[in-house]
């Protein structure tokens, strides 16, 4: 056999190389299994734990913490694992006529009717069948006499070519999608869900497929995807204004906490019940100070590891002292200089992604909110500034009346990424409507020198500050942006018109209960099929066919190993499409082995038999195996879900399949031959 060292090289490696992925999964498989002995059944539990050592070191060499394995880990499909499968669609239709400004002309609206009539027949892009309406109805309309709207005026002007408005409304529809995906992936981060799957589907269709694994409430998943996406724009507070407050809210916590440790001293459980400030544990009979203050909710979040981290703290000199003086410090770090003066910034103080919710309960106590200004609002970064992703800064943001932001983001009507002509930098250009501008002119004027924070579902994307009064609705963001970055707040910003909102078309609902189910059956036929197999093959091929079952158990590892770094989802279709094939791969075998009987039923010696009945076989092989991974390749482009989890096994397992069969079988079979053992 040629080129044999070449070939054992590539096995071992690929050998290694699925070792050491699906040893990630393993590694995920582990810490699970430690929270579910942790948990015994309570699901919360078992949540706060994981999220707990998301940070922890779960890997040995090289280190990868837990939620680090979990991102290399072999992914289960919502079918084997529980969860919900949602399609949205964002409407293209509803785009282009709030594009028009809700034009009323009769050959628009028409053309608009028209176009989803025939949608509905074909797969061509919706603004392509609008045009083409638009021109049957009337081939002198001009695109540039409805489009030329306000909010369009810089780029869409009178005698605009049809061409030229075809291409920014198709920009305007990219963006739009985009815009979507930006504002669902940020809300489902939110939520907490495990490794969800968001994915825009390809061409124009404006379809988002979205998989959330572990979902147990649909209801509210179907509310927050389906929700308008709340912008607004608020003025602040600068950490100097409220910093008091802040040293009063400290002083506060402290009495209470004092106070509650006095109550649980000279009370026993049930006493503790029902005297306590808050809402006490009523799962432990002591509890500590600081658990009985901030009740069930936040208890929960404390696990074991937390409580020693906790305790490994104490221990360093000083950190008791300073967690029983300053209770809300310990938590939330507060914005200090070096000489320890508050930070002239809207940002109050930073905390550990696992301490957000703790400092948000303690600054909804009634007794620590009565501390703060009635105008003052609380409100997090979305993103952590630091390296590893952990810390969040808490931003002070402050209200008009009714707890009202100083506008709405509903007043933008266009957002976009641009460079500074001066400097080069990126930046965001930013058009507000007539009563948008006449309000931001008076708001820029009042906040000169000071942080205007730009606000999305709760969490602050960006507080610039003002350097002067903004007249006319036109105003730029500067910020040392990446152009990635100038595009995200450009996207940020247009969420607040909607103008096509995304809505659920499909979706799919699997319990975690069925989830289990579906793997059991799924891992009973494909264990019955691979073992009937086995069988098969060393009954009637004797050892001939152990060598094919050593090929096939090769091509199996394979198949998890290549899913698993590809980080490809394995679905219950995926597990169908691994049994295909095994079937496969037994067949290539089967051929090899009848053409090598031929050989030798022409007198010809083993070691020739062997290598001419390879050589006859290939043809055959290769032909059956090729046509099978052009469906699967036609499969896994045009379809999704269920039918592209199909096609992905079927792929990979193909191509496994083949060096299996024919590499793998073939240096077992030189192997043997030059050590002179009867293979027949």
């Amino acid at each position: 056999m040629q080129n044999k060292g070449v070939i054992t090289f590539l096995a071992v490696l690929l050998a290694l190389a699925s070792i050491y992925q699906l040893s990630f999964t393993y590694a995920t498989w582990r810490v699970k299994k430690q929270a579910r002995e942790y948990a015994k059944g309570d699901l919360n539990k078992e949540r706060n734990y994981l999220d707990s050592v998301a940070n922890v070191q779960a890997y040995p060499f090289p280190p990868y913490t837990f939620k680090e394995c979990q991102d290399r880990e072999l992914n289960l499909g919502l079918d084997l694992r529980g969860g919900m499968n949602v399609m949205l669609e964002v409407s293209i239709a509803d785009l282009i006529v709030n594009l028009s400004d809700n034009n009323q002309d009769t050959t628009f609206r028409k053309a608009v009717k028209i176009a989803k009539e025939r949608q509905a027949e074909t797969q061509t892009d919706f603004i392509t069948l609008f045009y083409e309406a638009f021109k049957e109805i009337d081939p002198n309309a001009q695109l540039s006499a409805i489009f030329g709207t306000y909010s369009m005026k810089d780029r869409i002007k009178h005698g605009t070519s049809d061409e030229d408005v075809l291409k920014i409304l198709r920009e305007e529809a990219n963006d739009a999608i985009d815009n979507s995906l930006n504002v669902l992936r940020s809300r489902i981060d939110k939520f907490g869900v495990v490794q969800p799957s968001i994915q825009k589907l390809e061409g124009n269709s404006g379809r988002i497929l979205i998989e959330l694994p572990g979902v147990k409430e649909p209801k509210r998943v179907r509310k927050l995807l389906q929700g308008t996406a709340n912008l607004q724009f608020w003025e602040t507070y600068y950490y100097p204004e409220i910093y008091e407050y802040f040293l009063k809210a400290n002083e506060r916590l402290k009495e209470l906490e004092n106070l509650n440790e006095e109550i649980s001293a000279k009370t026993d459980s049930s006493q503790q019940k029902e005297s306590s400030l808050l809402v006490p544990d009523s799962t432990q009979t002591d509890t500590t100070a600081e658990e009985s203050l901030l009740g069930d909710t936040l208890k929960n979040n404390v696990n074991p590891l937390l409580e020693k981290s906790n305790n490994q703290l104490s221990e360093k000199k000083g950190f008791d002292e300073y967690k029983k003086k300053y209770p809300l410090f310990s938590v939330l770090v507060p914005y200090l200089d070096k000489r320890n003066q508050p930070i002239n910034s809207a940002a109050v103080g930073f905390a550990h992604m696992k301490d957000t919710a703790k400092v948000n309960a303690i600054l909804k106590m009634k007794q620590i909110k009565s501390v703060f200004p009635k105008e003052v609002r609380f409100s997090w970064e979305v993103k952590p500034f630091d390296e590893k992703g952990e810390l969040f800064k808490l931003i002070a943001l402050k209200s008009k009346r009714a707890g009202k932001p100083a506008l709405e983001g509903d007043v933008v009507v266009n957002a976009r990424e641009q460079t500074d002509p001066v400097t080069g930098e990126w930046e965001v250009s930013m058009t507000m409507n007539a009563e948008g501008a006449q309000k931001w002119a008076l708001i820029t004027k009042e906040n000169i020198g000071r942080q205007i924070a730009i606000v999305l579902d709760g969490y602050v994307y960006s507080y610039p500050v003002v350097n002067s009064e903004i007249r006319g609705g036109s105003s730029s963001i500067s910020g040392h942006f990446s152009q990635e970055e100038a595009k995200d707040l450009a996207n940020i910003l247009k969420s607040g018109k909607l103008q096509a909102p995304a809505l659920i078309i499909e979706e799919q609902v699997v319990g975690p209960s069925l989830g289990q189910q579906a793997v059991n059956h799924g891992m009973t036929s494909f264990v019955f099929a691979f073992i009937l197999i086995l069988l098969y093959m060393i009954f009637f091929y004797k050892t001939a066919g152990y060598i094919a079952d050593l090929a096939l158990i090769a091509n199996i590892f394979l198949i998890f190993g290549v899913l698993a770094s590809l980080h490809a989802v394995l679905t219950l279709p995926g597990i169908a499409g691994i049994v295909l094939t095994i079937g496969m791969s037994v067949d290539a075998n089967v051929l090899i082995y009848e053409r090598i009987k031929e050989e030798l039923a022409l007198g010809k010696g083993l070691k020739l038999a062997v290598q001419d009945g390879y050589k006859n076989a290939y043809s055959a092989i290769i032909d059956s195996n090729l046509t099978t991974l052009i469906t699967g390749i036609i499969l896994f482009v045009f379809g999704h879900g269920p039918i592209k989890g199909f096609a992905t096994t079927l792929i990979i397992g193909i191509l496994t399949s083949l060096f299996s069969a024919i590499f793998i079988t073939r240096l077992v079979f030189t192997s043997r031959l030059a050590k002179n053992k009867k293979t027949e």
